[in-house]
């Protein structure tokens, strides 16, 4: 699938041609290197590495060095590989916004947001206990029986506790390209995209 990698740069809304206010996602995609060519004969699989975001040479070891040397281009802070890339491409390319038209259909890949150790409310869409009767007190958001008795006398894997939220891999599938702004390598989907501002994204389509 071809793909960029880019940096989620905030939401905003534009007006559609009757008038309807769309919420959208501003993401800078590109200019992305090919840093790496993966073939069927030599990797088992064909596929592209792309390079996003440039790093001081400083911070860069040198197996990093060597490796984007062959490229001819500067270390990055971001590197990804698509599979299956649409198109020829050779060692030290540049891909830019322009692989995507307005009116296609993306998925966007991102870290998000961590939200720390969260109750089951939070987390899991619980409605608490609720004020119910019986006397229900200090009692609002608590996840109610988890169901062990004697037997079987433990807790069930994947039962829906309280615990660690966010920090995890989202993707967020079929965000329609509502802009294509190539001067400055920005993309406005449809929709919200995981991850906090300045958060790295994989765009596939």
């Amino acid at each position: 699938m071809s793909g960029l990698i880019g940096k989620k740069i905030g939401m905003t809304s534009i007006f559609d041609e009757r008038g309807k206010n769309i919420p959208c996602t501003v993401i800078e995609a590109g200019p992305c290197v090919v840093t790496q060519v993966r073939t069927e004969e030599v990797d088992g699989y064909s596929a592209l590495q792309l390079g996003f975001d440039d790093k001081a040479e400083k911070r860069a070891n040198k197996a990093e060095m060597g490796h984007v040397k062959k490229a001819g281009t500067s270390p990055k802070k971001k590197v990804v590989e698509f599979r299956d890339f649409e198109g020829e491409f050779k060692l030290g390319d540049t891909l830019g916004v322009d692989l995507f038209n307005e009116g296609d259909f993306v998925d966007v890949s991102a870290t998000s947001k961590g939200k720390g150790f969260q109750g089951v409310v939070k987390r899991h869409g619980f409605g608490g206990v609720g004020q119910a009767t019986h006397g229900q007190h200090n009692r609002l958001r608590a996840p109610g029986s988890i169901g062990a008795a004697s037997y079987p006398a433990r807790v069930f894997k994947g039962m829906r506790m309280a615990g660690r939220m966010g920090g995890e891999t989202v993707t967020v599938q079929n965000l329609r390209v509502l802009k294509v702004v190539p001067e400055k390598n920005l993309l406005v989907l449809k929709g919200c995209v995981p991850g906090h501002k300045n958060a790295y994204v994989t765009i596939e389509k």
